[in-house]
């Protein structure tokens, strides 16, 4: 027979009480990390923290004189085999003015890929006065083989850039896109498995 106490008021070894607040705290922290992204991702798209953008469904009432530079970036993950770059290297728009640029991505392969482009602008101060009215970005995107496609952006700068301390002097903004690999959507497949 076992000395220990048992029923409600037994007390739990201290080794076994240690082990139990260790599998808390970790499962605690992996519950934090893995809400960090999307907190992170939504701060950064609400506040334009880190060159995130913002998004709107129509353009800017105001439209000023002075005019800023728009550069178009373009680079793919390691593993993306796509072929992506932007039309034009830059624009140049009235602050408030609706732009509109466009990239181009080629499918080199002899089998479709899905992407998905990641974006942000520079300096990361403007990222909350670029504006995106629509774009590529927003959707997955599927390229058969050897499909080349020209796909649009919409956007603008809010004039209110021009009361920021930080960034009214900002002669241009860069916004980047990099295109990352993604699992074929399951409509995609079930349409193709039909045919």
């Amino acid at each position: 027979m076992s000395d220990a106490p048992k029923g409600p008021k037994a007390k739990m070894d201290p080794k076994s009480k240690t082990v139990l607040q260790l599998c808390g705290v970790i499962v605690f922290m992996g519950a934090l990390t893995a809400a960090a992204v999307p907190f992170y991702d939504w701060f950064c798209r609400v506040t334009g923290f880190g060159g995130a953008t913002v998004q709107a469904d129509a353009g800017s009432d105001t439209i000023l004189d002075d005019v800023i530079r728009i550069r178009f970036d373009a680079s793919v993950a390691s593993d993306m085999p796509w072929e992506f770059r932007p039309m034009v290297p830059h624009v140049d728009i009235r602050i408030g003015e609706t732009g509109l640029a466009f990239y181009e991505a080629y499918n080199p392969t002899d089998y479709p890929i899905a992407g998905t482009a990641s974006f942000n602008v520079a300096p990361f101060d403007t990222g909350g006065y670029f504006v995106k009215i629509a774009c590529f970005c927003f959707e997955e995107q599927v390229l058969q083989p050897g499909e080349r496609v020209e796909m649009p952006v919409t956007f603008f700068v809010d004039p209110e850039i021009q009361n920021d301390p930080e960034t009214r002097d900002t002669p241009a903004i860069t916004l980047s896109y990099t295109f990352h690999v993604m699992d074929m959507p399951e409509d995609y497949a079930a349409l193709n498995d039909g045919e």
